[in-house]
């Protein structure tokens, strides 16, 4: 796969962190871009920035993903502009805290912005790109999906619940023509760390990679249509195997029998 068609890119979570540094690479590569956060005079800075230094255009729009309708209004944005080619699903947050530690109401606006929001929108381009035959999806998810007992289990479990949607997407652009990749970040760099009251430093050095060096290693994933992006991963073959162990039990995960290690023996 070569890049999108340039056209217009949508990225949610637009106004720091991953969301920024895509804006930038994608203004510089010469698509015209929609921004979309919470707030918008945090998003105006970037968006003169990026029509100063590039010439493209540059449109923002101010919406909480945790509210629906706001979803609603981006979803639809999604489906009418036929200009947008290039869907950058970024925006999500973690929780401070362990698992038990969190209220419900916290709980509930996790899922709302990394499950409901995200699925939401992702199936909106999904469905927009197919019946265009053309478009790209870029899933931001995590490597704690490949990580469940590690650090917050509602965080990566949002995350989990991302990589699988990708997957599943993917194999029905296949068939539509759009493209779907699920960029897995490792620790970086970002804003989201001190919004969840985290210390990225706590981490030793050699372990956080900086918000510019995953994007940049992301979208040579994208060029080169993988379905699956994990940029502080070496060893391409451990994700390989790993790929390849999980489609190997497929066919034994439905059957009418029960597995023989779950037969009740009689005693002699």
């Amino acid at each position: 796969m070569t890049s999108p068609t340039i056209g217009t890119a949508l990225i949610t979570g637009a106004s720091t962190g991953l969301g920024a540094v895509y804006a930038d690479r994608l203004a510089k590569r010469g698509h015209d871009l929609i921004l979309v956060a919470r707030n918008a005079a945090q998003l105006e800075p970037l968006a003169a920035k990026l029509r100063a230094e590039t010439g493209v255009e540059v449109d923002v729009i101010a919406a909480d993903l945790t509210n629906s309708d706001d979803v609603t209004r981006i979803e639809q944005r999604l489906i009418d502009d036929a200009t947008i080619t290039l869907f950058v699903n970024n925006a999500g947050m973690s929780l401070n805290g362990g698992t038990l530690e969190n209220s419900a109401a916290e709980i509930e606006t996790i899922i709302a912005l990394n499950i409901t929001a995200a699925a939401r929108l992702a199936i909106a381009a999904g469905r927009a790109f197919g019946a265009r035959g053309q478009g790209a999806i870029v899933n931001i998810a995590s490597v704690l999906a490949l990580a469940p007992e590690t650090f917050e289990g509602v965080y990566s479990g949002s995350k989990a619940f991302l990589l699988n949607l990708s997957q599943a997407l993917a194999t029905t652009g296949r068939e539509k023509g759009f493209h779907v990749q699920a960029v897995l970040p490792g620790a970086t760099r970002t804003e989201i760390w001190e919004r969840s009251g985290k210390d990225v430093d706590a981490f030793p050095a050699e372990m956080v990679m900086s918000a510019v060096d995953l994007v940049d290693a992301a979208l040579i994933g994208l060029d080169r249509g993988e379905e699956v992006t994990i940029p502080p991963l070496a060893d391409e073959g451990q994700w390989d195997a790993y790929h390849a162990a999980r489609l190997a039990m497929g066919p034994g995960l439905s059957r009418r029998d029960v597995g023989e290690r779950y037969r009740v023996t009689e005693a002699v």
